[in-house]
């Protein structure tokens, strides 16, 4: 199966750790120029920030004159209850800055990127735009009021960016991971890991390289007619739910 990702120019963000760095490691793997935006990088970018980011695209095309794929990984977590109930009082609500961070990060930081690197995509006529997801998008989760709405917003930039840029010969999709064992996962208590794996139909958690094995192959010519859809890779979690 011929990838066909030699030469090409990917941006991964959030390619500093988890998830993110196998995916550099993935595209590197397969020959491509991988370019990190992080905001623990060298440079630093920001995808909060529009200057940031505009910076950051520009960068790229100056130096190696096209961009051919985008995964937009970056995305943080801050879990809180809409409303805690305690003894017929609230305990605590979801605050707005809490509310606002993710946001922030997780669905705006997509609309920025993305905004800034496809008018190089057209210019060039193809390419390959790759949004982290998340089954919590698919079916919301307990205490994730912000993160669940980001990663089901992306679900519909998918779909919307997919109607939009295909005629530009632009495909878009998304990955919708199910529990992966990156590190900050596995630093968690052993009893919190083996609920997650009895809740995956395989018994066992994903690897952070199947999630950046299933970017490489939405990339690559070998997906060429895959356009507008969220590959779920969780294990079979959604089907247990």
């Amino acid at each position: 199966m011929d990838l066909n990702l030699g030469g090409k120019v990917v941006i991964v963000t959030g390619g500093a750790a988890g998830i993110g760095r196998a995916t550099v490691e993935a595209f590197e793997r397969e020959g491509a120029t991988v370019v990190s935006w992080d905001v623990t990088s060298d440079p630093r970018v920001d995808v909060t920030s529009r200057e940031s980011v505009e910076a950051a695209a520009a960068d790229v095309i100056a130096k190696h004159g096209r961009i051919d794929v985008l995964v937009n990984n970056a995305g943080i977590v801050r879990d809180s209850q809409l409303v805690k109930w305690k003894d017929g009082a609230i305990a605590s609500l979801m605050d707005d800055a809490t509310f606002d961070a993710v946001i922030a990060v997780n669905l705006k930081g997509v609309f920025l990127c993305t905004r800034a690197v496809v008018p190089h995509m057209i210019a060039s006529g193809s390419g390959s735009i790759l949004n982290a997801s998340s089954i919590v998008g698919l079916y919301g989760n307990f205490g994730q009021t912000n993160y669940a709405a980001t990663k089901a917003g992306v679900i519909s930039f998918t779909q919307t960016w997919a109607r939009e840029l295909g005629k530009f010969g632009i495909r878009v999709n998304a990955v919708a991971p199910g529990f992966i064992a990156t590190e900050m996962v596995k630093a968690m208590p052993q009893k919190v890991l083996d609920s997650m794996a009895a809740r995956t139909p395989l018994q066992k958690l994903g690897e952070p390289a199947d999630i950046a094995n299933a970017y490489v192959w939405l990339a690559s010519d070998a997906a060429k007619f895959v356009h507008g859809t969220v590959l779920s890779v969780d294990g079979g979690l959604v089907l247990g739910t």
